[in-house]
């Protein structure tokens, strides 16, 4: 346990709980894309192919701490499973969150050309999307790295006069 909180700069106990959460997060997505590739097979099959997802995706994960450690220049390592947990989250929540709201708009593929339905679609879920990353960024404790993150987007996107 003490070599665990050495190696994410971990301080307080309570921030055991970010690494704890992208364990967890990993065994659940690498079971889940098991089962896309082994519907019929028995579950020990999974399990195996399970645990070999785990370790590809860990390596590939550590990997990447490693490099946006400085380009993000985060204090602390366990940060950036927080930061990763947002991002999760953030993704398939805008989705539940603009999905419902099109509905309710009375946008469907029935009443308009598919091209401009899925511009539509991907235009609100992307307003949303933006929205719930800071939001839930600050439930996470990251407010001040997602709205500087969020800032630099909107400067890309042309609405500089707008952040500054």
């Amino acid at each position: 346990m003490k070599k665990l909180k050495e190696n994410w700069d971990i301080k307080s106990n309570w921030q055991l709980i970010f690494p704890l959460l992208g364990i967890l997060g990993l065994g659940y997505s690498s079971f889940r894309l098991s089962n896309l590739f082994l519907k019929e097979y028995h579950i020990a099959f999974n399990l195996g192919l399970s645990a070999i997802i785990f370790f590809v995706l860990l390596k590939f994960t550590l990997f990447l701490f490693s490099k946006l450690e400085k380009k993000w220049g985060v204090t602390y390592r366990w940060e950036l499973i927080s930061i990763f947990l947002v991002f999760a989250i953030t993704g398939s929540s805008s989705v539940f969150v603009s999905r419902p709201l099109i509905k309710l708009a009375g946008i469907n593929k029935e009443n308009l050309p598919i091209f401009v339905y899925w511009i539509l679609y991907i235009l609100i879920g992307f307003i949303f999307y933006q929205i719930l990353l800071v939001a839930i960024g600050w439930l996470f404790g990251q407010y001040k790295f997602f709205w500087e993150f969020e800032k630099k987007m909107l400067r890309r996107l042309g609405f500089k006069r707008f952040v500054d």
